[in-house]
C-alpha cells in the first residue's frame, strides 16, 4: 500500500508510520505538512520518505490544542477516528509533547484496528522497551495486576504480553541492583569469521586480519582514556561485556593479548561476559585464556540448529560444530553458558524451530535468548524470504515454552524496529544465571562506558527523570581507526561536568 500522510505535525511522522506498519505493508510513505512551519524547522525536518504520487491513499490528520483540550482526528479509507484529552495545568513542555504524541498514536491505532480487524499482540506500543511503561505503572503505586490491567486498557496490549512484562519485573527486582556509582563497560570486537546475511550490526568479516592490529592499537588508546574517565568520576565497575561482531574472531594469541589488555584497564568486575558467539571461532586456547582472565559468562550462538538454514544465512558452521563448541566450554569449567536463537529465519517452519529448541534443550545451557528476526538497512534479506507472521509468533511461543521447560525465567525484554512479526526478544535464565549487563542496558538504569567501533556510551542522570545522554563511536572500522582521537573527545565531553 502507498500512503501519503497530510499532517500539521510532521515531526510525529516517524511515530505515526510505526503505527501504520503494525497493520499495513507500506510500499512507500510520504508526509506533507498541512500547517505553516518555521524556516528553521523546515531546514532540520525530513518530511518525505518518498515524493507523493497520484496513486497514494491519503491519510488526513488534524490536530488542535484550543479550548482547554487537545483534539486529534484521522480520516482514512472513508472512516474517521477522533480522540480528545484535557490540557493539564502545570505540566512541562516535555510532558505536554509526550501526551500529544501518545494521543495521536492511539487515535491512528484505533482507526487502523477498526479498518483491518487486526489486534497486534503489543497493541499500540511501538517502542523498544515495553518494560519501561510497566515500571511507570508500578511507580504510580499500582500492583502488578493493576499495572497489567492499565496497559491492557490504555495501550491495548494482550494479556499474555502484560503477564510477560510482570514476570520480568519480578525477576529483575530480586537481581543485584546497581549502586549510584556503578558503571558497566562494553568493549566491541567488530570482526566476524563471515558476514551473516541478516546482520546489520557494525562490523565486517575479519578476512586475512589485516585491519586487526590497527584496530587494536586504536582500541587500546580508547580503553586507556575510558579507564581514566572512570577514575576521575570515582566510578565502580559492575559488569564488563565484550561483544561484537564475534569477539573470538582473532587468532588465539591475539585474542589472549586482547583479553589481557582489557583486564588491565578494567579489573575485577562483578560480572564478566564474552559473547563468544560463532562456534567455528571457539577454540580450546581461547577458552583457556578466558578462564585465566576470570570470564564468568560465555556464549555459543547457533541461531538455528538446522544446517540448511545455516548455509542459507552464511553462518559458515554446522549444528554439530555448535554442539562441539558447547561441550568444549563445559569441559573448560564454564558454568554460565548462554545460547542465542532467532525466530523467523528464511525458509524455516515452526517444526524447524521446534527441532532447534529440542536440540538446545538436550545441551541444557544456563541461559537462552530468543530473538525475533529484524529486517534493517544493511541486511541482505527481504520480507519475501521470511516465514509469515503467524509462524514467527508460533516460533516465539515454542522458544518460551522450551526455556520454561529447562527451568528458566524471563529476565529482560526488548523490541526492535522492522521485526519480522510484532513480537519481541526475550532473555531467559536459570536461577543466579541472568546477565546483569543485559538487564542494565535494556532498562537504562546505569551509565555504560562503551568502547570500540559502533559502540554507544550512555550517561544516565538518575535525577531529573533519568535523563540520558549518549556519545556514539563510528561504526565503520576504518573510520573508527582514523578518528580515534575524536571518539575519545566525544567521551570526555559526555562525562565532563558534575553529576546531577
Amino acid at each position: 500500500m502507498k500512503i501519503c500522510l497530510h499532517t500539521p505535525l510532521p515531526r510525529l511522522s516517524n511515530e505515526l508510520w510505526e503505527v501504520l506498519k503494525l497493520f499495513y505493508k507500506t510500499e512507500s510513505f510520504a508526509v506533507v505538512a498541512t500547517a505553516p512551519l518555521s524556516p528553521e524547522y523546515v531546514k532540520k525536518a525530513q518530511f518525505t520518505a518518498t515524493v507523493p504520487t497520484d496513486d497514494m491513499q491519503i491519510l488526513a490528520h488534524e490536530f488542535s490544542g484550543e479550548d482547554g483540550s487537545m483534539c486529534c482526528r484521522f480520516v482514512f479509507q472513508g472512516q474517521t477516528a477522533e480522540r480528545r484529552t484535557p490540557v493539564t495545568d502545570g505540566e512541562s513542555k516535555l510532558e505536554k509533547q509526550r501526551r500529544m504524541k501518545r494521543l495521536c498514536k492511539l487515535t491512528l491505532y484505533e482507526l487502523c484496528k477498526r479498518l483491518t480487524g487486526m489486534h497486534p499482540a503489543w497493541g499500540a506500543l511501538t517502542g523498544i522497551r515495553p518494560t519501561r511503561l510497566f515500571y511507570e505503572q508500578l511507580d504510580k503505586g499500582l500492583t502488578h495486576g493493576q499495572a497489567e490491567a492499565a496497559l491492557q486498557k490504555e495501550m491495548d496490549v494482550l494479556p499474555e504480553k502484560t503477564a510477560l512484562l510482570s514476570q520480568i519485573a519480578k525477576v529483575q527486582q530480586v537481581l543485584p541492583q546497581a549502586g549510584a556509582d556503578d558503571w558497566d563497560v562494553y568493549i566491541a570486537m567488530p570482526f566476524c569469521p563471515t558476514r551473516c546475511s541478516y546482520c546489520t550490526f557494525a562490523g565486517e568479516a575479519i578476512g586475512d586480519g589485516g585491519k586487526l592490529r590497527p584496530y587494536l592499537n586504536a582500541l587500546y588508546k580508547e580503553l586507556d582514556a575510558a579507564a581514566e574517565i572512570m577514575r576521575e568520576r570515582g566510578a565502580k565497575l559492575r559488569a564488563l561485556y565484550i561483544g561484537g561482531g564475534t569477539p573470538v574472531s582473532p587468532d588465539d594469541e591475539t585474542f589472549a593479548e586482547f583479553l589481557k589488555q582489557a583486564c588491565l584497564r578494567f579489573p575485577n568486575p562483578l560480572e564478566f561476559t564474552v559473547e563468544a558467539g560463532r562456534p567455528d571461532a571457539i577454540t580450546a586456547d581461547k577458552l583457556s585464556a578466558m578462564r585465566k582472565a576470570g570470564v564468568t559468562r560465555i556464549s555459543v550462538n547457533p541461531q538455528t540448529m538446522n544446517d540448511a538454514t545455516l548455509r542459507l544465512i552464511g553462518r559458515g558452521h554446522t549444528a554439530a560444530q555448535a554442539e562441539t563448541a558447547f561441550h568444549l566450554e563445559r569441559e573448560h569449567g564454564f558454568d554460565n553458558i548462554n545460547m542465542d536463537v532467532i525466530a523467523g529465519l528464511p525458509g524455516e517452519t515452526a517444526e524447524d524451530f521446534r527441532r532447534t529448541m529440542n536440540a538446545i534443550a538436550l545441551l541444557a545451557p544456563d541461559s537462552l535468548t530468543v530473538h525475533t528476526l529484524a529486517l534493517k538497512r544493511g541486511g541482505q534479506l527481504s520480507e519475501t524470504d521470511l516465514p509469515p507472521a503467524e509462524t514467527v509468533s508460533e516460533m516465539v511461543r515454542i522458544g518460551g515454552e522450551t526455556a520454561v521447560r529447562m527451568g528458566m525465567e524471563p529476565y529482560y525484554l526488548y523490541r526492535q524496529k522492522y521485526m519480522a512479526a510484532p513480537q519481541q526478544n526475550v532473555g531467559y535464565a536459570k536461577e543466579n544465571k541472568a546477565c546483569l549487563y543485559n538487564m542494565d542496558i535494556m532498562e537504562e538504569t546505569i551509565t555504560i562506558l562503551a568502547t570500540g567501533a559502533g559502540a554507544i556510551s550512555k550517561r544516565v542522570f538518575l535525577s531529573r527523570n533519568k535523563r540520558i545522554e549518549r556519545a556514539p563511536n563510528a561504526g565503520n572500522v576504518d573510520v573508527y581507526i582514523n578518528t580515534i582521537d575524536e571518539m575519545i573527545r566525544r567521551k570526555q565531553r559526555l562525562f565532563a561536568g558534575e553529576s546531577e
